[in-house]
Formats: C-alpha cells, structure tokens, sequence
C-alpha cells in the first residue's frame, strides 16, 4: 500500500470514530464545518460555480452562491452521517429521523427485483440503508482509488444492512441480485463519457449511464426512483415514485427513452432543492456530437 494510502485510510478511521462518538447533531454540525471549511479553501468551487450557471442562468450571483453555501455544508453533513449511518438506519427511533412519502409505491414491489435509482442528492447511502426495511438491498458501487478506504465504506453499508455490488465485477452479479429478489440501487447521475447516451438535463444534452434503463429493461423489473431531502431541522422526508414505463419498451431506443425519463425525474428534484445535488463534478464535461445532439432532442417517454 501507497504511503498516502495509508496516510488517507487511518485518517478516514479516526475521523469516523470521532464522530461517531459524538450524537448525530453534533456530526451534522462537524460536517457543517467541515462544508464551509472545503468551500473557503475553493476546493471543486470554480467546477460547481460554472454548473450552477448553466443550470440557472436566470439566477444572479448572489442566490447562486446562497446555493453553493448550502451545497457545501450538505455535503459536510452527509459526510459526518457515514460515522452514524448504521444508527439512523436501524434506530427504533427511525420513524422520527425519516418521514416516508410513496410507501405505497414501495410496498407494492416489495418481495420482487426492482431497480432503484436516485442520485447524488442529498444522504442517498441513508435512502438505501433505509429501504432495507422493507426488502434487501445492493448498491452498485464504482470502486475507489483507495482500497483501504473502500473496505471501512463496505464496512459501514453491511453494518447498515446494504450489499454491494462494484461495477468491476460484471453485470452477472447484478442479474442475480434481481432474481434474489433484491433491490438493485444505482446513481447514474454523472457523466458517462461516450459509454453513455447524451439525454436533457437542465436543457442540455448530458452523457448519462443506461446502465440501469437496460437492466430494468432487459429483466422486465420495475424502474422506480427514490429520493432522501433533508428538512431544516436536519431529518429527511424520503420519497418513493411509482414505476417509471415508457411506451413500446421492446423498441431499440426505449433504453435511451427510459434514461431520459429517470433523469427528468431527478432534475425535477434538483430544481426543488438545489442545494442538495452534487454540484462539483463536471456533469457535462463530455460534449454530445451532431449525431448525439439530434438523438438528446428526442421526447423522454
């Protein structure tokens, strides 16, 4: 192992430790602080100020800006919330942390393979976490640089109750998640480079992973979208959408039809609560060809 490996991984387990000692409103604060502390230093700022500008160009600098702050301190807390993540999740007191909207749409997959999908919106690790209430549940996972790092996450999310599933080790795994009758959980919200098909978001055409469209596609499993929005008193509503479905699914362009529609569904979201999306990483770094581009203006449905 890498020296700075090791440096970041006993880092990375001190700073769990010491805030998971702590209560969870005194980590969400840490994480505040931790927020402001990345954002005054400008780490990722220029990357998510020229996102937020594209997103909203109608906005001024001063409520763009408003929206980083709160982006930052977001990203701080569930930062902290890795350390409590077990808690939250199965604490009898969870009724009180979470509020379940959609818990139809939920209980009427329930027991069956389903694809989830969300975003980097907010505290997703906790929506899965928390879904694992109702059914089983594998994150599929991209593995980080640091394999140390990595086991301590792993760690967290089997404490929680959440599997994985690294996109290193194929599709099979996943396949066989579904027929287990789990819930395959995906974040496909970052560019895919030319492995993905360019679909709207915020009215430009955005690489996106079809991943997720193919598999539900593929299975016939339900594609549903979930969300986790923190309140201001720091717990969230959870969010459950019915099954998303497009028309004529068998057709060649239903994987791209069913992409654009989820994320539709996730800008949606973002458009309410901006603050709670990922704004530093560069969404819309792979630019669309003038074949692409024809293709993203087609219709989501």
């Amino acid at each position: 192992m890498r020296a700075s490996d090791l440096a970041a991984a006993l880092a990375a387990r001190g700073a769990f430790a010491a805030l998971g000692g702590l209560s969870w409103a005194r980590a969400r604060a840490a994480g505040e602080a931790l927020g402001d502390t990345v954002r005054a230093l400008g780490i990722r700022r220029r990357v998510a100020e020229e996102n937020l500008a594209r997103a909203f160009p109608e906005w001024d600098v001063a409520r763009r800006e408003d929206v980083l702050r709160g982006h930052y301190r977001e990203v701080g807390r569930v930062a902290a919330e890795y350390a409590h993540l077990e808690r939250l999740a199965r604490s009898p007191r969870g009724e009180a942390i979470v509020e379940f909207r959609g818990s139809e749409h939920a209980e009427a997959i329930r027991g069956r393979g389903a694809v989830i999908m969300s975003g980097h919106y907010s505290n997703f690790e906790l929506l899965g976490a928390w879904l694992t209430r109702l059914n089983p549940v594998d994150f599929v996972v991209q593995p980080l640089t640091n394999p140390s790092v990595e086991r301590l996450i792993t760690r967290l999310r089997a404490a929680a109750g959440v599997g994985c599933i690294r996109t290193v080790d194929g599709t099979r795994r996943i396949y066989e998640a579904l027929e287990a009758r789990h819930w395959v959980a995906f974040l496909a919200d970052q560019d895919a480079r030319r492995r993905g098909a360019f679909v709207p978001f915020f009215g430009m055409p955005a690489s996106t992973p079809v991943g997720p469209a193919r598999v539900a596609l593929r299975t016939g499993a339900p594609l549903v979208m979930g969300f986790m929005e923190r309140r201001a008193d720091g717990a969230f509503d959870l969010e459950v959408h019915p099954p998303l479905e497009v028309e004529e699914p068998e057709a060649p362009d239903a994987v791209v039809r069913l992409t654009a529609l989820h994320t539709s569904v996730l800008e949606g979201h973002v458009r309410s609560h901006p603050e709670l999306w990922f704004w530093l990483h560069k969404r819309w770094k792979t630019r669309p060809t003038e074949q692409d581009q024809t293709a993203s203006e087609r219709p989501a449905g």
